[in-house]
């Protein structure tokens, strides 16, 4: 289940719910008693710990570009012609 972040318009107060996706939203702030409660917007918390993730198991060194040098050209751009 997800926590959810509330806060209140009114006073300010700020909290957070243990919530189902499913259950409607808080509206009355335990705070002033108001129906002023908003859910807000929030970046998810999560973190790849374990095996088999990118950055764990195939990333290599410093290396960030996986095309590698393969990708650029020795050889120079062509020139174009300008026009008079």
């Amino acid at each position: 289940m997800p926590i959810y972040e509330y806060q209140c318009n009114a006073c300010g107060h700020e909290m957070e719910a243990l919530q189902r996706m499913s259950d409607a939203p808080l509206t009355d702030c335990p705070a002033c008693d108001k129906a002023e409660l908003r859910k807000k917007i929030s970046a998810a918390g999560f973190r790849l710990k374990g095996g088999g993730w990118y950055e764990t198991d195939f990333k290599t060194g410093g290396k960030k570009n996986l095309a590698g040098d393969a990708a650029k050209s020795d050889k120079p751009a062509a020139k174009t012609a300008e026009a008079s």
